[in-house]
C-alpha cells in the first residue's frame, strides 16, 4: 500500500467523522431550541438596540465630515 492509499483512507475517516459530528449537532440542537427560536431574530434586535454610533471629534454630519 503507497502513502497515497493510506492519505486517502485517513481522508474518508476524517470525512466520515466531521459528518458524523455535523449529524450530532443537528440533532442536539434540533432537540434543544424550538423552531420559533431558532428562526427568531432577537439576537439581531438586541444588538442593534444597545450599538452606540458616536462620531469622531471634529466630524460633522451636514458636511459630509468635514470641519466648518
Amino acid at each position: 500500500m503507497s502513502i497515497w492509499n493510506i492519505l486517502e483512507i485517513a481522508a474518508w475517516i476524517g470525512s466520515a467523522i466531521f459528518a458524523a459530528l455535523i449529524v450530532f449537532d443537528w440533532l442536539r440542537t434540533d432537540s434543544t431550541y424550538s423552531e420559533a427560536e431558532l428562526l427568531s431574530s432577537r439576537e439581531g434586535e438586541l444588538e442593534a438596540l444597545t450599538e452606540q454610533h458616536r462620531l469622531p471629534a471634529g466630524h460633522n454630519a451636514k458636511t459630509g465630515g468635514k470641519p466648518e
